[in-house]
């Protein structure tokens, strides 16, 4: 689309207190070139307020420049009626008029599943997210997700690592990347064939009540959302409200009763959210057919490594994939407590379990 498409579309945006999807009306019945041509009385007859005609009559040419100016530097834009907009987002009640972006814009079309979870997240649900990811990757399904730290960021890292595509969703301008610590991981999506999107323009800073609106565009973008650990008021509870609100599926991964994380997941599943475990149950819903293989070989690679690392180090079975203490490894194993320590550092060092606050985590090696 070229450049003066942009600019009326820009300038559709600026006008306040109408509706996306109501802004998008006007453009399919009178047309985006059009629709800044009408005198004042045919914008009256359309039930525009006078603040609303008097913004298609006199648009703020100097921001909108400027808007287009900051872009060139840092990004490109598509609008709602560009091929490139994705189908999916269109269907949402309140679809973003305009997305920026960074990277690969093919990507939009291709079927997606979104993972989100805490940003406080747990060793084991960083993992869990990560390993989903990697499975939904290997299945040619493209991972969506917010960039935060957390579950968010170990879906993205999931998806790279067997170099699979991820787009990231964020709530601030591309100019500048929130969190900051994400700065190389932006990047590495980028520079692997990923995209990174929002809809506000360069400049804007991560306030608060952008992360629910771009929460609604990581469920509107894809098939399904995936929560893993959420406590009952976060964000990705929200997320999930949109997804639910979307018409699209929600999927949650179970946790230990005894996480506060977790709860936000179990408030799901009794809501009637699919409860999952990997992949395959996510695909088995979505009646999307597997590619053959990579599900199951990781599967049984993930067996044979457990009864391997069980067969050389028993200890390995009295640590759980929640936080375990030592006293309840030592009663668990009947062994001395200074045995069980040395043991647990030679597990430690091997990779199979982590030292966390409150005695040892479990790690699933797959």
């Amino acid at each position: 689309m070229n450049s003066d498409e942009i600019w009326y579309w820009l300038a559709l945006k600026q006008i306040p207190r109408l509706a996306a999807h109501k802004k998008v009306a006007l453009v399919e019945k009178i047309g985006i070139r059009a629709l800044f041509t009408l005198p004042q009385k045919e914008l009256k007859e359309l039930g525009l307020t006078l603040l609303q005609q008097t913004a298609i009559l006199h648009p703020d040419v100097q921001k909108i420049d400027q808007i287009i100016a900051s872009a060139k530097q840092c990004c490109q834009l598509i609008t709602y009626q560009d091929e490139a907009y994705p189908r999916l987002l269109k269907q949402i009640y309140d679809p973003p008029l305009l997305l920026f972006y960074r990277g690969n814009i093919s990507l939009l079309k291709e079927r997606q599943i979104a993972i989100v979870g805490s940003r406080n997240a747990s060793i084991a649900g960083r993992e869990t997210a990560s390993l989903i990811a990697r499975e939904l990757s290997q299945q040619n399904l493209t991972v969506t997700s917010g960039l935060a730290i957390g579950i968010d960021g170990a879906a993205h890292r999931g998806a790279l690592a067997v170099s699979g595509k991820t787009i990231a969703v964020v709530a601030t301008g591309l100019d500048r990347v929130y969190p900051s610590r994400h700065r190389a991981m932006e990047t590495d999506i980028i520079n692997l064939g990923g995209l990174v999107i929002s809809e506000f323009q360069p400049g804007v800073q991560p306030k608060p009540g952008n992360f629910p609106k771009r929460n609604r565009l990581i469920s509107g973008l894809s098939e399904g959302v995936v929560v893993i650990e959420a406590e009952i008021k976060s964000g990705s509870l929200i997320t999930a409200r949109c997804a639910l609100e979307q018409n699209r599926d929600v999927f949650a991964v179970p946790s230990s009763i005894n996480n506060p994380g977790a709860k936000g997941c179990h408030h799901l599943i009794k809501q009637g959210a699919k409860l999952i475990e990997s992949a395959a149950d996510i695909l088995d819903e979505l009646d999307f057919p597997q590619v053959s293989g990579h599900i199951n070989m990781n599967e049984e690679k993930g067996e044979k490594n457990c009864q391997q690392d069980l067969f050389i180090d028993p200890l390995l079975a009295s640590v759980g994939y929640e936080t375990t203490p030592v006293d309840t490894v030592v009663s668990r194993s009947k062994l001395p407590t200074d045995e069980v320590l040395t043991r647990l550092t030679m597990l430690e060092l091997r990779g199979l379990v982590s030292a966390v606050p409150g005695g040892y985590l479990r790690l699933n090696r797959g």
